[in-house]
């Protein structure tokens, strides 16, 4: 009888996670969020890819990611934006006075849609969180970010693919 075999490949528990650079690209990000944007905010929105600073009330949502690679999406833009992308998900079904709670949704909704595809391309089996949002966004590896910047309708916005930052200090070497 024959031992079944594993063939998976195996981290020892000292090395390195993938950086989130050497696993998606700038591209691939922005094809993604592109598709998530047709499907939920509609067809004939688009995303221009022009950075430009994001204003100081920025709201984020995101969503976590775990499994081979730890990090976050997420999703910035300004509190304004964060209401005209509300009103367009709700389309007639949005209320004359918006609600942070109808806020919170649609932008998690964005970030849920965009992380769940972000995942789909990065190494498995890897479980999605569920969609936060706030006014500071989560930290990141400052270092290891993958991020595009958008104009929505003239407005900022920016979608950053980001490894856990605990990942860099867990795997620093002391001297």
């Amino acid at each position: 009888m024959t031992a079944p075999t594993d063939a998976a490949p195996r981290r020892r528990a000292g090395d390195r996670p993938p950086a989130v650079v050497e696993l998606i690209d700038e591209a691939t990000v922005q094809e993604i969020t592109e598709q998530a944007w047709l499907a939920l905010v509609g067809e004939d929105e688009v995303l221009v890819p022009l950075p430009a600073p994001l204003p100081a009330d920025a709201l984020s949502s995101w969503v976590t990611i775990t499994g081979p690679w730890n990090g976050t999406v997420v999703l910035t833009c300004g509190r304004d934006t964060a209401l005209e992308l509300t009103r367009a998900l709700l389309r007639e079904h949005a209320p004359e006075a918006l609600e942070d709670e109808d806020v919170d949704d649609a932008l998690g909704e964005l970030a849920n849609v965009v992380g769940g595809n972000v995942k789909a391309v990065l190494p498995g089996p890897s479980a999605l969180g569920l969609p936060e949002v706030g006014a500071t966004q989560p930290p990141g590896s400052a270092a290891d970010t993958c991020s595009v910047a958008v104009l929505w309708r003239g407005q900022p916005l920016t979608v950053s693919v980001q490894s856990d930052p605990h990942t860099e200090e867990e795997n620093e070497v002391p001297l």
